[in-house]
């Protein structure tokens, strides 16, 4: 089962990694905890991790107009991992495209 669900690619995070290049954000699995973060992306991407910070989300409610009517839903809660790398190291999440 794995921890990682996927990199977090987004405005927000891309302007993190400009501003210290040893960081990078990725979606976890709610229950993982830093420990299991740290050796998961070590395992994967060969890097040397320092530092973990992890935060929580919870899913919210959404709701939108339609033909049909008010349409209500939720997004899903999830967990976010900033992982910090040692010095000098990157990670390129386009390589295996």
């Amino acid at each position: 089962m794995a921890i990682i669900i996927k990199p977090l690619v987004t405005e927000k995070m891309t302007k993190i990694t400009d501003k210290q290049p040893n960081r990078y954000g990725f979606v976890v699995r709610p229950e993982a905890d830093k420990l299991q973060i740290k050796k998961e992306v070590e395992s994967l991407y060969n890097v040397t991790v320092v530092d973990v910070n992890t935060a929580r989300y919870a899913g919210k409610r959404m709701s939108r107009y339609t033909k049909a009517g008010l349409i209500n839903g939720q997004k899903n809660a999830f967990k976010k991992a900033i992982v910090t790398l040692k010095e000098g190291e990157t990670i390129d999440f386009y390589s295996n495209i």
